[in-house]
């Protein structure tokens, strides 16, 4: 089988890559598939605090889906690969890992809304987004309904989503849909270095700030606030908060062992 995506374990980091540069890093089913079983892979990995998922080449992060697979599809079969595409930025959404996108290139339609499902985007200067599907007569099928407007807000998503037009970095820097915009050749480096920084923090402090930040999506204040108050509570249960305030009242670094 054709290895459509790449894992390479650096700890306390992994690089995760859409490995089809000659199709621009195009999703179908299987790289779906290979994302989803890789991400299940690294989740279970105690070792592993980062994951930064990027594309192979020069050109592209990911430049949509792969049309020469879903011009002959019916509405059936473009429901299982918006499942597919859904399950894969489910996991970068909520795993345990902080997830980094370092977009590269083109990330449109399908490779946009995986980079929208990260905790982190991080861009290179080339760097080109777009969720373009209303130009193919369909919508965005992976979450780009949901996510951008819950991003940027409703006003600037419906005009991506709406036109169908590219944005560059600096735009998408701008609006608040990349954190950075860095030099292509500065770009893995830049989140090495994110990640490595993150992940020297309390691991599991840092999972459930972001699962705090994730239920403020779906909830309302008051609900979202009392969410809060339980996560702080499960912090205060563990030993690096222990570690944390007892190596700042020390004045030394602490040493988390991540429960």
């Amino acid at each position: 089988m054709e290895e459509v995506v790449t894992l390479q374990l650096e700890a306390p980091l992994a690089l995760v890559t859409l490995n089809r540069p000659k199709s621009l890093n195009a999703l179908n089913s299987e790289v779906y598939r290979q994302l989803i079983a890789i991400l299940r892979r690294v989740e279970g990995m105690d070792d592993i605090k980062a994951v930064i998922l990027t594309g192979a080449g020069d050109k592209a992060f990911a430049a949509g889906a792969d049309i020469a697979q879903m011009v002959h599809e019916d509405s059936m079969a473009a429901r299982r690969l918006s499942g597919l595409c859904h399950e894969a930025a489910g996991l970068l959404e909520n795993m345990r890992q902080v997830t980094i996108a370092a977009v590269n290139g083109y990330a449109l339609g399908g490779g946009c809304e995986l980079t929208l499902a990260c905790d982190i985007r991080i861009a290179a200067e080339q760097a080109r987004f777009a969720l373009p599907e209303v130009t193919l007569g369909i919508i965005p099928g992976g979450g780009g309904t949901q996510r951008l407007a819950r991003l940027i807000g409703a006003g600037r998503a419906k005009e991506m989503i709406f036109t169908g037009d590219q944005i560059d970095a600096q735009e998408a820097w701008r609006i608040g849909l990349v954190n950075h915009v860095v030099p292509k050749e500065d770009l893995l480096e830049t989140c090495r270095t994110l990640g490595k920084k993150i992940a020297s923090r309390a691991s599991y402090a840092v999972y459930l700030a972001k699962t705090a930040i994730n239920s403020s999506q779906e909830i309302d204040l008051k609900n979202g606030a009392q969410r809060e108050m339980d996560l702080m509570g499960l912090a205060f249960a563990t030993h690096d908060k222990q570690e944390g305030m007892e190596a700042f009242l020390a004045r030394r670094p602490p040493e988390f062992q991540d429960f």
